[in-house]
């Protein structure tokens, strides 16, 4: 069967329509968030379409580096970072309303020229993004789609892998935090069986303690509130 994409003119763009899983929006937006939304946003939103072969040209002031975060949740982590490293252009992918709102908030009151949204699904920007583009990347607590039926949604898979390696560059760092084993080590098996990325971990700590250098999020403390014990996996991207 011809898709009928096919049949349009060859100068047309048509965006992937993606199926979301899980909430889109929570509770009603206050008024101020419900603004930035409507004023802020579109000022510092990732183009919805076109190629993004170099990312750094997506930020006013000279981006030294772009690093990428894979739905970053209240937008905690992906702030500070910002505020630590004012000379990295940050991405931030987040199809949930309400994160993005908290975000765009910590945005306006640190007065952040260094981080860019796309408001849905990570993987839009991952297909557009040029090749060795990004040098470091974040999948921090993502959704473990318990149900087995449901481990096709899981990010971690080889279809994502492929593009992220695409993507970063040699060298590049891929950190995964979570606090359910078993997606652990569903996150292992995929990336060792995949070859294109290597878990740096030498000691029990490097994967039980969080380093300085890396912000925590209310996931992380809600997990240790509730018993659980993250680990925080650190891969790097090897070389072409």
């Amino acid at each position: 069967m011809t898709d009928e994409r096919d049949q349009k003119p060859p100068s047309v763009e048509f965006p992937r329509r993606r199926l979301l899983y899980g909430r889109r929006k929570g509770h009603t937006l206050r008024a101020h968030h419900d603004n930035l939304m409507e004023v802020l946003l579109p000022q510092i939103q990732v183009p919805e379409n076109g190629p993004l072969n170099d990312p750094k040209t997506l930020f006013d002031d000279a981006a030294k580096e772009v690093w990428l975060e894979i739905g970053f949740g209240g937008g905690e982590h992906l702030a500070a970072q910002a505020v630590a490293h004012p000379m990295v252009g940050l991405i931030g992918c987040e199809p949930f309303v309400n994160g993005v709102a908290k975000l765009l908030s910590e945005v306006e009151e640190r007065g952040l020229s260094n981080v860019r949204i796309h408001p849905n699904d990570a993987r839009d920007v991952l297909e557009r993004l040029g090749d060795a583009s990004i040098a470091r990347a974040f999948l921090l607590f993502p959704d473990p789609w318990h149900k087995k039926r449901h481990h096709k949604r899981r990010f971690v898979s080889a279809e994502t892998l492929d593009e992220l390696a695409r993507v970063m560059v040699d060298g590049g760092e891929f950190r995964v935090a979570t606090d359910i084993k078993h997606y652990c080590r569903w996150t292992l098996r995929e990336i060792r069986d995949h070859g294109l990325f290597t878990w740096t971990a030498e000691k029990p700590s490097d994967w039980r303690v969080r380093g300085t250098d890396w912000p925590g999020t209310r996931y992380e403390a809600k997990a240790i509130r509730e018993g659980r014990q993250p680990v925080y996996l650190k891969f790097r991207r090897n070389p072409r």
